[in-house]
């Protein structure tokens, strides 16, 4: 990997009058700051449809993306909405919030008059679409046009027993009653990717790469789990017999109940892990670089039986190990990944990384903790990492810096040199723009230097997390050149020099004519 840096920064963190941050005007112009500020990284949260919760690590699907993503401007100066029509619902009145519920009341009413009129319009294009996406596509759409005719519970709910168990009779019959809904998130998704393929296509002509998050597990309330039970340990009625999580540590006593069902690892290995391959390939259609997150899972994880309360309950099993890790990094080749590699690691997980070959990460937030010796500190680097500042899971660098640990913090202040002439955020910037580490990453949060106000999701709970939005107009020249001179001082971006004026003559020059 080559030295650079780069911002995480989500598209639903991006300004818009719509109340989300989309693929639209912001997107590009957000790009352009990245340029800008010679960073050659845009990393990103997943880009999938939410589930409740709003959180991107839980989705209806991994390979389908977010239709709240899809911008709504875009559509009008496509025909296919009246600058009306996206004017009048209630999006919300806070620019620095996402609020959810409203997005989710009005969004696709106007993609549904999108389709309406669109459908046909697009059919030649949306065949092909179709065509491209068979694998996954088909069985997205009636799943989702499903959970509406259900009211939204989740699949292990439905009423009809049939079309729960996939009977090819309730399948059939389910897509003729629902095709208007079925039609809706089919081109749903055609809009997505459409406008998605543009941006991603202007990002790579400013030099500059995506990364994207790919979370271990996929949802128990997915079209994935639905469509393809016997990759998962579910039992004669499709029920899931044990469930994710993670266990009681120093931060929860109960330790974490994710509650995705678990791989059926010994299937999966049968076939050549071809699930896996199948959801990179997705995965590739989104991001140049996967960041593979609870890289750990793979080697052993936490198995958790069904209906626990807590994850105290679980016990470790042993993960796929290089079986898979080796698979995907011989299939994908040219393919770069990040491995999540944080928490509690065995030397299984540490041989299992070196073996994979994948960067892993370090974290500036982690690597003061004034009571032991840290390998998340700068000086204990190798090149083949990763030094984020903060993650999205984190607080952000000033809230840490204002309420954590104060000999933490002090130990901080003394290692990296902190001061309030160049400004605590910067000076952290600094400690992890200088490292060794051939990618560097910090939240837009922390460039801008907001606080509490400002952090992305905190663990273990469900509400008020992902809502984070940028104001308009934070992203100014001035804040890009300062990023651009830390990132050039380090060796993370280099241009030539701007070439010099000639002196003026002392007298105008005569005309050839």
């Amino acid at each position: 990997m080559e030295r650079k840096s780069g911002i995480l920064m989500p598209i639903s963190s991006l300004p818009s009058k719509h109340g989300i941050g989309t693929f639209g005007k912001e997107a590009y112009k957000f790009a352009d700051f990245l340029a800008a500020a010679g960073q050659r990284a845009w990393q990103l949260l997943p880009l999938g449809p939410t589930s409740y919760g709003d959180s991107p690590y839980s989705s209806f699907s991994t390979y389908a993306g977010n239709p709240y993503f899809i911008d709504l401007d875009m559509l009008v100066a496509d025909g296919l909405l009246t600058k009306a029509e996206v004017e009048a619902p209630d999006w919300g009145d806070d620019p620095a919030n996402v609020d959810y519920g409203k997005i989710y009341e009005n969004r696709f009413d106007l993609l549904r008059l999108a389709c309406e009129r669109g459908w046909d319009r697009d059919a030649k294009e949306l065949t092909a679409f179709r065509e491209q996406n068979a694998g996954w596509l088909p069985d997205y759409a009636l799943f989702m046009a499903l959970k509406r005719h259900f009211g939204m519970v989740s699949w292990t709910l439905w009423p009809d027993e049939a079309v729960r168990l996939r009977r090819p009779e309730s399948l059939d019959h389910y897509r003729r009653l629902l095709d208007a809904d079925v039609r809706l998130f089919t081109y749903a998704q055609f809009l997505f990717f459409k406008q998605w393929t543009a941006l991603r296509e202007y990002v790579h002509s400013l030099d500059i790469e995506i990364i994207g998050d790919l979370p271990i597990y996929v949802a128990l309330d997915s079209s994935d789990v639905w469509a393809d039970p016997k990759s998962f340990l579910l039992d004669e009625k499709n029920i899931p017999t044990c469930v994710s999580g993670v266990p009681p540590d120093y931060f929860c006593e109960d330790g974490q109940l994710w509650g995705n069902p678990i791989y059926n690892w010994e299937r999966m290995r049968s076939d050549g892990y071809g699930w896996w391959i199948r959801r990179i390939e997705g995965a590739k259609k989104l991001y140049d670089v996967i960041r593979i997150d609870h890289f750990r899972g793979f080697e052993s994880y936490w198995s958790v039986p069904y209906g626990e309360e807590t994850a105290k309950n679980g016990k470790w099993m042993p993960g796929p190990g290089m079986g898979l890790v080796g698979v995907l990094r011989d299939w994908f080749h040219d393919t770069k990944f990040i491995a999540e590699d944080l928490g509690f690691l065995t030397p299984g997980v540490e041989q299992l990384l070196r073996d994979s070959g994948f960067p892993g990460m370090k974290v500036l937030e982690f690597a003061f903790d004034s009571r032991e010796p840290s390998n998340y500190l700068p000086h204990t680097y190798t090149p083949n990492c990763v030094c984020y500042v903060g993650t999205h899971d984190n607080e952000t660098l000033m809230q840490w810096y204002e309420g954590g640990n104060r000999d933490d913090v002090a130990y901080a202040g003394l290692y990296l040199g902190l001061n309030e002439e160049e400004g605590v955020n910067w000076g952290v910037i600094r400690g992890g723009m200088s490292s060794v580490a051939q990618l560097f990453v910090a939240q837009m949060q922390d460039y801008l230097g907001l606080g509490a106000e400002a952090r992305m999701n905190v663990p273990g709970t469900s509400q008020g997390n992902w809502r984070w939005r940028m104001l308009p107009g934070a992203a100014t020249p001035e804040l890009a050149a300062k990023i651009r001179k830390y990132s050039t001082m380090y060796g993370r971006f280099w241009a030539p020099p701007e070439p010099e004026k000639p002196e003026e003559a002392d007298e105008p020059a005569k005309s050839k004519a």
